[in-house]
């Protein structure tokens, strides 16, 4: 059984940062893609971040990419670290966790992924 439990939201000024974890506790003998999500009011669900737990490469968003950074401590450690905030990355933000060898943007879609945590909120205001 998976289960995933996110952590380290909270309320900064824009230009700051965050660090994200998410304990992923599931079995480490099978091949995960990790991702993050995030979801905002008005908004739909947003793919940030992903990488796999077998391979070193990681995936973002357009809207993301150069101020966040996936990394995972093995077995069970996933990060998000987000940098230079802005007020459009507030949202709710989750973990998620699929067991297959596949992962990267644009190859998976939400519904691929079986595990979800209840999320931590992000909010970026001055």
């Amino acid at each position: 059984q998976v289960r995933l439990q996110e952590s380290g939201g909270g309320s900064v000024p824009p230009g700051g940062s965050l660090r994200l974890s998410c304990e992923t506790y599931r079995n480490p003998k099978f091949t995960y893609c990790l991702a993050w999500f995030r979801l905002a009011p008005g908004k739909e669900r947003e793919e940030v971040a992903l990488m796999s737990t077998a391979e070193s490469d990681t995936y973002y968003s357009d809207s993301v990419k150069g101020r966040f950074t996936i990394s995972q401590e093995y077995p069970y450690k996933l990060y998000l670290q987000m940098n230079n905030l802005k007020p459009e990355d507030t949202a709710m933000y989750y973990c998620a966790a699929a067991q297959t060898t596949v992962c990267g943007t644009g190859i998976m879609r939400p519904h691929d992924f079986q595990h979800w945590g209840q999320g931590t909120q992000v909010t970026v205001s001055s």
